[in-house]
């Protein structure tokens, strides 16, 4: 089961539509459990086969970091929903209802429970981890913000903070600081939309108080809005949500 990616479930979650999988990858045993890092668009995280454009590859990253003798997290992947991707990942309303919430309250109550049940992983803030990419950036900075006492830190690759006028840094700036957080955010050069609400936030966070120990913002020139640029940053995503 150690070092590959497995199907942990099929899951039919409450308030979205149709089944889909959790894959699980575990990384190498080095005697310690590891942290956890719950990833959005499962499909895309991994291999090639299941992505639109391309894997990620995040499970090479993570094993990659281990033998560099860093901390690689045990990676689980949530399938979205097809069509139904963008609702699901939106806190917000854009054409309907978000539906994040829904989500991230599954995720909480129904698959943390049966990961730490299954796995010997970390139960602490900072061992616990959500993220993704474009929607999913946006739908990791929601879960950690409006979830502090279960996600310590948060993964944002090139984020939708730009969706329903930037209503994020809105949601952000009213409420307080999650007490234990420690965040990566990135964007491209070749990210028109989301380059400028990317760095408003970066922005309204360091006058929040975030240092360069709590907060790593990465700027790629020339990258595009795609799953090559993703798993090009995700090695040193993953070192320094994990060190």
């Amino acid at each position: 089961m150690h070092d590959r990616v497995h199907i942990f479930g099929v899951y039919q979650i409450p308030w979205l539509k149709g089944q889909r999988l959790v894959r699980v990858y575990v990384p190498p045993d080095t005697g310690a459990p590891p942290p956890v890092l719950y990833m959005f668009d499962g499909q895309n995280i991994f291999d090639d086969e299941p992505s639109h454009s391309g894997g990620w590859y995040l499970h090479h990253a993570a094993r990659d970091l281990c033998a560099r003798g860093g901390v690689a997290p045990l990676i689980v992947g949530i399938d979205h929903g097809g069509p139904y991707r963008m609702r699901e990942l939106s806190p917000f309303r854009l054409r309907q209802r978000g539906q994040a919430p829904h989500l991230v309250r599954w995720m909480v109550d129904e698959l943390q429970p049966q990961i730490r049940s299954a796995f010997s992983v970390r139960h602490d803030l900072a061992g616990t981890a959500v993220g993704g990419s474009s929607l999913g950036g946006l739908a990791a900075l929601y879960a950690h913000w409006t979830r502090p006492e279960v996600f310590g830190a948060a993964l944002c690759m090139s984020p939708s903070f730009w969706v329903a006028r930037e209503k994020m840094l809105t949601f952000v700036s009213e409420r307080p600081n999650p007490p234990v957080s420690r965040l990566y955010v990135d964007a491209g050069g070749n990210e028109p939309r989301v380059r400028p609400s990317a760095e408003r936030m970066v922005k309204l966070l360091r006058r929040r108080g975030y240092g360069p120990q709590d907060m790593k913002w990465v700027f790629e020139p020339g990258a595009t809005h795609h799953e090559s640029a993703w798993r090009r940053r995700a090695p040193a995503a993953l070192e320094f949500l994990f060190s």
